[in-house]
């Protein structure tokens, strides 16, 4: 199971690791996200439903999705057979971490202007960051903000608790996102005991969207080949 980031959907998490997971043979299960400010807690049922009734679970994610599947990860060991993890934000509590700043300044902006307010702020990211933005936030509405907060004060697994985590990880990055810094990324490589970094660009993302999941899978099967 695959969790997008915050204010995206599963419409996203699909065009990214739809591709490189059914070439594997994998199906891929990707919910819509849960309503408002229910966005962490009600992944992690799920999670716990789909672990109950099919036992080990592949589970992954990008950005905040990253850090939910690894949190429920670290929780459920035996019940975890691998991690995906595209575009981690941060390690342990968010501080002043980019992603975590830039979602709660625009879920200020949602609360206080409303969504297109917060879309005319984007007219600076590439073409196909706009239109997948005026998509996904949309389509969150008047929940897009709550979720945002969530996210921005959810602290993700400690490097320390990544370090006990002995699964097969594949960790993704793009080395130009400056809101979810290839540092760390390496830094979840560096403490999970079976990992390996894939590397694409945010360039890449926009012209392929499954660059950053075929990055992310062949990280993966590097990382399986650890004993």
């Amino acid at each position: 199971m695959l969790l997008p980031g915050t204010g995206s959907d599963e419409v996203f998490v699909r065009a990214v690791f739809g591709g490189p997971l059914r070439a594997l043979g994998v199906p891929l299960i990707a919910p819509p996200p849960p309503p408002a400010g229910a966005l962490a807690d009600g992944y992690l049922a799920t999670l716990d439903a789909l672990a109950d009734e099919h036992g080990e679970l592949l589970v992954g994610g990008i950005s905040f999705g990253a850090h939910l599947a690894a949190e429920w990860s670290v929780r459920n060991p035996r019940r975890c057979g691998g991690l995906l993890a595209a575009l981690p934000a941060w390690n342990g509590v968010p501080g002043p971490a980019p992603a975590a700043q830039a979602a709660t300044l625009t879920a200020a902006l949602v609360a206080g202007s409303g969504v297109g307010a917060a879309l005319a702020q984007t007219s600076g990211s590439p073409d196909w960051l706009r239109a997948e933005l005026d998509r996904a936030w949309r389509r969150h509405g008047d929940g897009l903000a709550a979720g945002l907060r969530v996210a921005a004060g959810r602290p993700s697994p400690t490097l320390a608790e990544l370090a006990g985590l002995a699964v097969p990880a594949g960790i993704g990055t793009c080395t130009d996102d400056p809101i979810h810094p290839t540092k760390v990324a390496s830094e979840w490589v560096g403490a999970l005991p079976r990992a390996a970094l894939g590397e694409t660009t945010l360039t890449a993302l926009g012209a392929d969207r499954e660059s950053l999941g075929r990055a992310t899978v062949l990280a993966f099967l590097r990382a399986r080949g650890k004993p």
